[in-house]
């Protein structure tokens, strides 16, 4: 594992977690949260760190960055049977030799309209640089994996940390959160990737960006979290590092495809380290007009301490210049009941409210589920949905929430639960 970033690299290695766009309109008053399933011993899976995702027939998704039948891993299925919720794990890391396979996945997965799930590992692989992998089920049962890249090869990156996204075309587009040819950094700076499956079937990989291309990395520096596409195929993403500031508290980007096929990276905001947010360590969200919401793990104002992190928005100004706006400063309520340390990445509802984790703070200080609602003056309120206990609803969430037509909420939790490993919860209104 690179060893060359702060210890907030080291701590953001847990989890990464995309954000995603759904449509619910209920509203949540006192929702109640179940546990769906505790992560125990082999061959389950143990501390889930990425968001789950629904398939279209309601199953859930989710990896593991631990456990399964060889401690390096897993993919599992949270599906109902009879009426009965099961958990199912459908592929365990390291089962082929050297890992070559891939190892300790701690993004989240994607699934494509055959039903098919893509994800990466951190590690594992041809050359030990983690890999892109698909699973595909078989028509007798179980599932297949395949390796569609493996990361470490020269310049191509190394160390994915978080998942992948489709384009418009089938493309898959990620990050990894070193390698590639930033001059900065010994094992380099990381890079924003595409795999584009060519006609014989097999995936191509393009660098189309390499961060700390700039002196000093303004372009930003180890980007930790996945992207978001918009409708014009621009590319959006976060850094943990790098910017105009001191030390280098990361950045917010946008990737554009120029008419050569070249990619040109605009620096959207550069966070400052105080006030305006610190070390961004998870994918952004898209409203309905454009504008980007992210959280930082570190920064902000808050009344009880100026480091717990905040909720930020990024507005395009007619002019093509974006402008950030703090939404909310965690631990802005006395013993930081309101949370602390959002590594998880924004869902946002049709109403516009938007919905996050915190691994720490609440009133047991084991982390919350929050939402953001806005208000017609501008403010933004701060409501703590559920408050983990430490006990067996779980511990430190790190990842994201997917939302249902329903109003229902689901998350992970990375340890607790009855076996210590983590949850996998629900939150109904």
């Amino acid at each position: 594992m690179p060893q060359r970033n702060s210890s907030r690299f080291l701590l953001a290695i847990l989890v990464m977690a995309t954000a995603s766009l759904v449509s619910a309109d209920a509203a949540w008053a006192a929702p109640q949260l179940s546990v769906l399933y505790s992560f125990g011993t082999a061959p389950d899976g143990n501390y889930p760190a990425a968001n789950l995702v629904f398939d279209t027939s309601g199953n859930l998704y989710g990896t593991t960055v631990q456990g399964g039948a060889f401690g390096s891993g897993a993919v599992f299925k949270l599906g109902s049977s009879n009426g009965v919720l099961t958990e199912t794990v459908l592929y365990s890391f390291c089962q082929q030799a050297s890992c070559i396979d891939g190892s300790t996945p701690y993004g989240s997965l994607v699934v494509d309209s055959a039903g098919n799930l893509y994800g990466t590992t951190y590690e594992g692989g041809v050359y030990g640089g983690g890999v892109v992998f698909k699973l595909t089920p078989n028509p007798t049962g179980g599932w297949a994996e395949t390796v569609v890249h493996s990361f470490g090869n020269d310049t191509d990156g190394i160390g994915p940390l978080a998942g992948v996204i489709f384009g418009r075309a089938g493309n898959l587009y990620g990050t990894t959160s070193s390698g590639g040819t930033g001059p900065s950094c010994f094992t380099g700076c990381g890079t924003v990737f595409e795999l584009a499956r060519a006609k014989s079937g097999q995936w191509r990989e393009k660098v189309l960006y390499n961060f700390c291309s700039l002196p000093q990395c303004t372009d930003g520096d180890s980007p930790l979290a996945g992207l978001i596409l918009d409708t014009a195929g621009n590319i959006y993403g976060t850094t943990e590092l790098g910017g105009t500031s001191v030390p280098n508290d990361g950045t917010a980007f946008e990737l554009t495809q120029g008419k050569n096929g070249q990619w040109t990276e605009t620096i959207l905001h550069a966070f400052l380290g105080g006030t305006d947010g610190a070390s961004p360590q998870s994918a952004l969200v898209l409203d309905k007009v454009g504008n980007l919401y992210g959280t930082t793990v570190f920064g902000g104002n808050s009344t009880y301490g100026a480091n717990n992190g905040t909720v930020f928005k990024l507005i395009r100004g007619a002019n093509g210049k974006w402008t950030e706006k703090i939404v909310y400063s965690f631990c802005s309520q006395q013993n930081c009941v309101d949370g602390s340390s959002s590594y998880a990445g924004l869902t946002i509802d049709s109403a516009g409210s938007l919905y996050g984790t915190n691994s720490t703070g609440g009133a047991s200080d084991w982390g919350t589920v929050f939402e953001l609602s806005p208000g017609i003056n501008g403010k933004w309120t701060d409501t703590v949905l559920h408050d983990f206990t430490g006990q067996t609803d779980g511990v430190n969430p790190h990842a994201g929430l997917v939302l249902d037509t329903t109003g229902n909420i689901y998350g992970v939790a990375y340890q607790g639960g009855i076996g210590g490993y983590g949850t996998a919860f629900k939150l109904t209104p």
